[in-house]
């Protein structure tokens, strides 16, 4: 079975509260799921991080393994979805052949929240079991190396992380733009300003202004883009307009004179 690396995702627009966090109540903590069937996923406000009205969508992903090398799948998964601003509810269909019964608490919930201003707060549900699992379906190998060490008895998922950027948007600096835009770091990038292009055309080709980027093809679905937003540098040159003075043209008046002027060309 493929790893996947975004599978379950929900993209939700999150509207203003006054608490703080996501905590993720629903699987709760050693509940059993029966393959097969919808898994609920339910949150409310509270734990750490930045207030809900900070953050912008979030992903929901289904996971399993230990809390370090653990992966998420693409046969129970739902994309691009939109909630309401009061919406703490979700549903997936696991299927049978997603991974196995055991060992117990191997599986649980992901979130992964965008902030307005930039970066992420992953948070994570607690940990809970499945029953109904085909006999033929199997953990890939990188689960189960990440349980080889693991206890059953354990119920907590990973520590939230937050990795969102306060001063995200923060006005831009002069020397912000002169960083190569490859080398710069964090969820907001900055490019120099545009070239106004001449007035009149002269050269037969030309050469890229930038070097090119490297690049690598997608065998999978991606993670959350790490930028969030690139500010391109205010534009300094100026531009005026000014009325044509001339006057319009004179035109035929009388009918026939029209007719006739259609076929001049």
């Amino acid at each position: 079975m493929p790893r996947i690396l975004a599978p379950l995702a929900v993209f939700v627009a999150l509207g203003g509260v006054a608490n703080a966090g996501i905590q993720i109540s629903k699987p709760a903590s050693g509940f059993t799921a029966k393959a097969g069937s919808s898994l609920e996923v339910e949150w409310k406000e509270g734990g750490t991080g930045p207030a809900i009205s900070e953050l912008a969508s979030y992903q929901v992903h289904l996971c399993a393994g230990g809390n370090d090398g653990f992966v998420s799948f693409q046969d129970a998964q739902l994309l691009d979805q939109t909630f309401t601003a009061t919406s703490t509810h979700a549903e997936v269909k696991v299927p049978e052949t997603t991974g196995e019964d055991t060992p117990k608490n191997a599986y649980f919930v992901r979130m992964i929240a965008t902030a307005k201003t930039g970066g992420t707060l992953t948070t994570y549900s607690s940990r809970f079991s499945y029953s109904g699992m085909s006999a033929t379906a199997k953990f890939p190998a990188d689960v189960k190396a990440s349980l080889a060490n693991f206890k059953d008895t354990t119920t907590s998922g990973p520590a939230t992380k937050d990795e969102t950027s306060a001063a995200a948007n923060k006005p831009a600096e002069a020397g912000d733009f002169d960083v190569e835009y490859t080398m710069q770091t964090g969820p907001t990038r900055y490019a120099p300003m545009q070239p106004v292009p001449g007035t009149k055309i002269t050269k037969k080709s030309a050469a890229p202004l930038f070097p090119t980027s490297g690049f690598t093809i997608a065998k999978s679905h991606l993670p959350i883009p790490t930028i969030v937003t690139t500010v391109t540098q205010t534009q300094t040159h100026k531009v005026s307009s000014v009325a044509n003075p001339e006057p319009n043209a004179p035109h035929a008046t009388d009918d026939m004179q029209r007719f006739l002027a259609r076929w001049k060309d």
